[in-house]
């Protein structure tokens, strides 16, 4: 038997790889590496196990046993297109966060010609075409299933009214489109079925969008690319929340991963009310949650990050000029930053990632006149008595403040409306290893759980 279990993640950054020993159940080994995703992946997959070998011996069975996610080369795109935009709409965009996408474009009702041009441009991946309730309205998902058999969109996904899919097969005959269809994503009003959805998304990920990436050539190498690099992560969120087996999870969790590319965050836990008298308005969220800002991640979308600070006048006491030229120093950063100055600045930039991607992720509370008088409504998830929030990516691993950057993420007083968690404890992914508990949750879980709570740092 394998002494080492290995694990690589291809990111729009670096190509990174953990070794698990698997009979003392510790982290052997960690490198990371510029990616070569523009050039030829396989250089930095070559490049990582080079520099893991300097640690560890490697056999050929444990290299060729490597299990792999990735988000290089753009990652996952999808375009979401539903029929409402609070509910189909949204119940697409759900799924697709969920399967580990990008979702880059999404649409309601009927698609015009102009719409239909946005998204040949937007290149994505797959299509998630949407649309009524089983049995209800059926006339907008036909019309938007005619409307893509005419575009050059390559993959399309239907997960919507079933009483339409005859009409839609007749609509994508003679297409030329890869065309798969799964139950419905809302079958009733406000009721989520996600689960048949993602798995369908990963497949075609696993079966032809890493094909047309050029990352499945590792594949003569090694195990192979098994999942989007944010699905292995929410695994490792949910194991490390619902633990396995006679290994306890630490319950509701919030974790927030920023990139070079993106910020994601992931809750999970039901996030119903806690407030007595406040009713829950729209779609109930899933219990594992994910969202992805694109314009957050900390080198690829530096310059937002930048404009928020001086929006909000947190410039680290400095001029707007001057901090504007801190930032620039910072765009060519691409590892641990070397200087005192250099860490207080990407900090502050990192907080800001994190406090604005968990303010869009958390629920809200507002307040609706109604006939009988004033009615608080919930709109999202209830974040408030989640205790543990976890931070993980490059900027907060290797950060040098991640306490004060983790506190961005929880309630503040004078926003009580935003329903972040309120007095939770933190914990770092101090080596930077979740994606690697996530691909190994799904052959041993409770050693990943083990493993895990064994390196998250309590700050």
């Amino acid at each position: 038997m394998d002494k080492y279990r290995v694990f690589a993640d291809f990111g729009s950054t670096f190509t990174k790889m953990v070794a698990f020993d698997m009979e003392k159940e510790e982290l052997a080994a960690r490198v990371q590496t510029p990616s070569t995703v523009e050039t030829d992946i396989m250089e930095g997959l070559h490049t990582a196990f080079a520099e893991i070998q300097k640690q560890i011996p490697l056999t050929e069975s444990e290299i060729s046993g490597t299990k792999a996610c990735s988000s290089a080369a753009g990652g996952l795109k999808m375009v979401c297109i539903g029929l409402v935009p609070d509910f189909t709409t949204e119940a697409g965009r759900l799924a697709a966060l969920g399967a580990g996408a990008k979702v880059v474009g999404s649409f309601s009702f009927e698609l015009t010609k102009s719409e239909i041009r946005q998204i040949e441009a937007l290149q994505p991946d797959i299509v998630l075409l949407t649309g009524g309730t089983d049995g209800g309205n059926k006339k907008v998902i036909i019309h938007n299933a005619e409307m893509l058999a005419g575009s050059s969109v390559k993959h399309i996904l239907v997960a919507g009214n079933k009483s339409a899919y005859d009409d839609i097969r007749e609509a994508f005959e003679g297409s030329g489109r890869s065309v798969k269809y799964t139950s419905n994503v809302m079958p009733e009003f406000g009721k989520l079925e996600l689960l048949e959805v993602n798995q369908e998304i990963r497949e075609t990920f696993l079966s032809n969008i890493i094909k047309a990436k050029g990352i499945a050539g590792v594949s003569e190498e090694i195990a192979g690319v098994i999942m989007p690099t944010p699905a292995a992560v929410l695994e490792a969120a949910k194991l490390i929340s619902v633990g396995a087996g006679d290994e306890h999870g630490l319950g509701e969790l919030l974790l927030v991963d920023v990139g070079g590319a993106t910020t994601d965050v992931f809750s999970i836990g039901a996030g119903r009310p806690t407030k007595v008298g406040v009713a829950l308005n729209g779609l109930i969220e899933p219990v594992d949650k994910r969202t992805v800002e694109g314009d957050l991640g900390m080198y690829h979308n530096i310059d937002s990050l930048s404009a928020l600070a001086e929006d909000s006048g947190d410039t680290c006491g400095l001029e707007p000029e001057e901090f504007e030229k801190k930032v620039e120093e910072l765009k060519n950063l691409r590892s641990i930053p070397g200087s005192d100055d250099e860490a207080l600045y990407q900090a502050r930039l990192t907080s800001l990632a994190v406090r604005t991607a968990v303010d869009r992720h958390a629920g809200r509370i507002r307040s609706v006149m109604t006939r009988n008088g004033e009615v608080l409504v919930q709109n999202g998830k209830d974040l408030t008595p989640f205790k543990a929030v976890l931070g993980s990516g490059g900027p907060v691993c290797f950060s040098r403040f991640p306490l004060e950057v983790l506190k961005a993420a929880s309630f503040e007083n004078d926003r009580p409306d935003i329903l972040k968690p309120k007095n939770p404890d933190y914990f770092l992914d101090e080596k930077y290893i979740l994606f690697a508990i996530g691909l190994l949750s799904a052959d041993e879980p409770e050693k990943a759980v083990r493993i895990a709570k064994k390196y998250l740092k309590k700050l």
